[in-house]
């Protein structure tokens, strides 16, 4: 982005505190308060022509809450790249219940108790720690939402899970732990996306036994045919999830590919879009049910 004549390089894509910028001679009041600058917070400003991610937000929101708290829920879970919040999800922050913010539509804070060891720091910002994030989230979010960020920090080798239930064991008595606890046990590292970690908890919710996760499908010789998101290798069925990355010509072309070569293995393929997951819900359920109970003959033949 090409930057305007009168932006300082120092502040040059990034939130900053009005005052500091026009104490420190880098603006003046009045070139703060001209068109070439963005009031998002409080005296934090950015420059107009700045495309604000969850990230830069985060950053912003931190120059005007009070010391002691950070930034925590889905916000922290989106630092440690667990998600990709959409461009309207406010800032979430954990604030000790000493102290109270100003009330602020693009802020959402969650008064707790924050221990020591709740905190840390992470690409210069203030956040919850993994465990206490996973902690949060786990116990706050919906169960889709919450298994999202669990299976993706484990996939990321970011969450000890042992650490995790050991914070559950100690605040026992908090709001949603026993919940987090069976969410926990339903967790997997191996999970690929967030709609793979929702496809999976549809099933399970509906009552089907749960698949093996990206399972490899192999040959009697050991060849690798392919990895698929969700297999019942005893039936040989397998469940995937085509997100948007399989529209392209090439990606198509080796989908075929490797779909044909799972057939000629022996498998089913069922696949499934986000529309499938999210608003067929009913009807993914019953398509893999009926494929199940269809291959149970299969079972045991090898």
């Amino acid at each position: 982005m090409p930057r305007h004549p009168h932006t300082p390089p120092e502040l040059a894509g990034r939130a900053f505190r009005g005052s500091a910028a026009v104490d420190s001679g880098l603006l003046t009041r009045g070139m703060l308060a001209g068109p070439s600058w963005s009031r998002i917070f409080p005296d934090v400003y950015v420059h107009r022509d700045h495309q604000l991610d969850h990230r830069d937000w985060c950053a912003a929101a931190t120059l005007t809450i009070p010391a002691g708290a950070v930034i925590g829920g889905p916000s922290a879970a989106s630092l440690w790249g667990a998600v990709t919040p959409a461009h309207t999800t406010p800032v979430h922050v954990a604030a000790p219940r000493a102290i109270r913010l100003r009330r602020d539509p693009r802020i959402a804070v969650h008064y707790t108790s924050l221990r020591p060891g709740d905190v840390t720091t992470h690409h210069g910002l203030a956040l919850t720690t993994v465990e206490r994030t996973a902690f949060d989230v786990g116990r706050r979010a919906g169960r889709a939402d919450a298994l999202v960020v669990l299976d993706a920090l484990l996939h990321r080798h970011l969450l000890d899970p042992d650490a995790l239930r050991r914070m559950i064991s100690r605040r026992v008595n908090w709001p949603g732990t026993s919940r987090l606890g069976a969410l926990l046990a339903l967790a997997d590292a191996r999970s690929e996306s967030p709609m793979e970690t929702c496809l999976r908890l549809l099933l399970v919710d509906a009552g089907v036994p749960p698949g093996a996760v990206q399972f490899e499908v192999r040959q009697a010789s050991g060849w690798l045919v392919g990895r698929v998101d969700l297999a019942w290798p005893e039936v040989r069925l397998a469940v995937e999830y085509d997100g948007d990355q399989h529209r392209s010509a090439e990606q198509f072309r080796r989908d075929v590919e490797r779909l044909n070569a799972l057939r000629m293995a022996g498998w089913t393929v069922l696949r499934f879009t986000a529309e499938d997951v999210l608003r067929q819900r009913l009807k993914t359920v019953r398509l893999v049910t009926a494929a199940l109970a269809e291959l149970e003959p299969l079972r045991g033949r090898g």
